[in-house]
């Protein structure tokens, strides 16, 4: 974890189980937060994997981010992604779909609109395994996480 999330206190932002499948809520959920973010997602496949990202998701033109993001997974076993210094294209998000990680046309983690359809890929950012048993997955919980006091 970043050295700044280290003593605070755990605070869920956003859940589907909570909130409903929605980029749109989930932007609006994270409006005025200054945290760093632990996503968490389990796909139908029960695999769980996502990423820490340096600040809160917004809707923007450019990547946006620092390198203390990372991607992880816990599948097969549990690894962590850390930049790789190729780019920053750390994450990005409009109304349709939020990617994280990119490079060659490829995305370490995307997900759609709704939240419910995801892809995963190796990106040059992160120089990550795919996170999940296929690069194509249906999300049945993503939460996100902060850390403050």
């Amino acid at each position: 974890m970043p050295p700044r999330t280290v003593g605070y206190p755990w605070s869920l932002i956003y859940s589907t189980e909570k909130h409903g499948f929605s980029l749109k809520t989930m932007y609006r959920h994270m409006h005025d937060i200054d945290t760093p973010i632990l996503l968490v997602v389990k796909d139908t496949a029960e695999n769980v994997f996502g990423a820490m990202t340096s600040c809160e998701m917004k809707v923007s033109d450019h990547f946006y981010g620092t390198g203390e993001s990372f991607l992880y997974s816990f599948y097969p076993e549990f690894k962590v992604f850390r930049w790789t210094g190729e780019n920053n294209f750390f994450m990005k998000g409009n109304q349709e779909s939020l990617s994280i990680g990119a490079g060659q046309g490829q995305f370490g983690l995307w997900f759609d609109g709704d939240i419910y359809h995801g892809r995963t890929n190796r990106c040059e950012t992160y120089d990550n395994d795919i996170l999940t048993i296929s690069e194509d997955f249906v999300v049945s919980c993503f939460e996100a996480w902060g850390f403050t006091d």
